[in-house]
């Protein structure tokens, strides 16, 4: 699990704006972006080319 300090010092690597964790806990996201950052192993991977993008719901 991420700590709340690394939460709150984590930035959107393409527009260095607020993510969020997702309710399964497994990625962050950034709402301006519409981008899904995966977790792994408790690891955030912040690379833009490997960010999901997230459906226009």
């Amino acid at each position: 699990m991420i700590s709340r300090e690394l939460l709150d010092i984590l930035a959107c690597p393409k527009c260095k704006g607020e993510v969020t964790l997702t309710e399964k806990k497994d990625g962050l996201v950034c709402h301006g972006c519409k981008l899904l950052y995966e977790i792994r192993e408790d690891i955030p991977i912040m690379l833009i080319d490997e960010a999901k993008k997230l459906d226009d719901r």
